[in-house]
């Protein structure tokens, strides 16, 4: 009897994108545990001087995210079984930087409205550093990924567990070598 060999699973690399507001924590949580793999809060990584500048509601430039980027991209080199980052990712330059880190890195695009993103900032506003003067400049920012290989574009109004089992089934679908 001839027995087929199974696939080899590639190990998954995930960043959780998206405008502030859009639910980047929450799901990037519920799929690293849901897919048994280390969780990179790319909020965690910025520096004390940017983290003064977005609370002081002052937007950050490229040459402020150059270090930060550099530095979620080694962390997803440090993870070469795999790893969920959760990362704005707002310009292409921005995603291919990372890519260019991580080649076989994916995003999952938590598509907001700008209604909808500036309430949830401000209702986060006691707990967490960003400010709800923001909300704008992300979106003159966001160089939508849509079209871009690797990119699964989400409903961010959608529950966390829907978007999990989308992006969970997109990943089983998308990470299977050929045998």
């Amino acid at each position: 009897m001839n027995v087929l060999p199974s696939p080899v699973l590639s190990p998954v690399f995930l960043v959780v994108m998206g405008v502030a507001g859009c639910g980047k924590s929450s799901l990037g949580a519920a799929v690293a545990q849901a897919q048994g793999l280390p969780l990179i809060e790319g909020d965690d990584h910025h520096s004390p001087a940017s983290r003064a500048k977005m609370s002081q509601g002052i937007a950050l430039t490229d040459a402020d995210r150059d270090g930060w980027l550099a530095a979620l991209g080694q962390l997803l080199q440090g993870h070469p079984e795999g790893a969920v980052l959760t990362c704005s990712a707002l310009k292409k330059a921005y995603r291919d930087r990372l890519r260019a880190a991580c080649p076989a890195l994916r995003f999952a695009f938590l598509d907001i409205d700008r209604a909808h993103a500036a309430e949830r900032v401000a209702a986060r506003v006691n707990t967490h550093f960003f400010s709800t003067t923001l909300v704008d400049s992300q979106f003159a920012t966001l160089e939508s990924p849509v079209g871009e290989p690797g990119v699964l574009r989400l409903d961010a109004l959608q529950s966390i567990a829907t978007l999990q089992a989308q992006v969970s089934a997109w990943l089983a679908d998308s990470t299977k070598a050929a045998p």
